[in-house]
């Protein structure tokens, strides 16, 4: 199950071919992201097992397995916040109970980025994911 925005990103890829270009698109998205602030890049949202610094910040509303699950999120390394933006296409405003059905490997396989992100930043691309996973379990758990 993908969102609508994430399906516009398998879609774009379909059609770039070169994965230098895919690779530029990734880049793409995470400069059109907005900036995170300062204020939120403390240890508390900031993502352990990343080469580079990586801060994922929840907004959910409301509690329970329907609670909406947003984030926002920021890293210091372009390529990153672009991951970041894959991810934000992949979960944001899906419920928590969404969240935790979405098969994120088989998702993100669709683009190949699997095959394509150094070892370094597919372990990021993990501990990304687990965080996401783990909060909207969290909240899922608590309704």
């Amino acid at each position: 199950m993908a969102t609508a925005a994430f399906e516009e990103i398998v879609e774009t890829f379909e059609f770039l071919e070169d994965w230098e270009d895919r690779y530029r698109h990734v880049i793409e998205l995470g400069r059109a992201m907005d900036p995170l602030e300062d204020a939120f890049k403390v240890p508390a949202t900031k993502v352990d097992g990343c080469a580079s610094q990586v801060w994922l910040v929840p907004a959910i509303e409301g509690s329970g397995p329907q609670a909406v699950y947003r984030f926002r999120g920021d890293s210091d390394a372009m390529i990153v916040r672009g991951l970041i933006a894959v991810l934000h296409a992949l979960f944001d405003g899906c419920t928590a109970q969404e969240v935790l059905g979405v098969d994120a490997g088989a998702e993100l396989a669709r683009l190949g980025l699997d095959e394509h992100l150094s070892a370094q930043r597919s372990n990021g691309l993990r501990a990304m994911l687990e965080r996401i996973r783990s909060q909207a379990a969290d909240v899922a758990a608590a309704g």
